[in-house]
């Protein structure tokens, strides 16, 4: 799992490329971010998009000295289901 830190005030994206763990021409179909845990102030999804072959999430908030786990579950068109997840530590930078 990939760590990264992320300042309360920044507004950044994350992306996930599923392409290369699905060779065989499979494509993102529906995709879901979560951030847990979920609490007031905290680690938000603040935009979702995806196309066939990445998803990303544009990333808000987040209280110093917290860590979040911000998860991507995707559906692929071969109807298989994948998830992926990074932790974030929220510093003052």
């Amino acid at each position: 799992m990939t760590m990264v830190v992320k300042d309360p005030g920044a507004r950044i994206d994350f992306e996930f490329e599923w392409a290369a763990a699905y060779p065989d021409g499979q494509a993102v179909l529906a995709s879901a971010w979560t951030c847990v845990p979920d609490e007031p102030d905290g680690v938000a999804v603040a935009a979702a998009s995806h196309d066939l072959l990445k998803s990303v999430a544009t990333l808000t908030g987040g209280i110093a000295g917290h860590v979040y786990r911000v998860s991507n579950r995707v559906t692929m068109s071969d109807g298989q289901i994948d998830e992926r997840s990074l932790t974030v530590r929220v510093e003052e930078r």
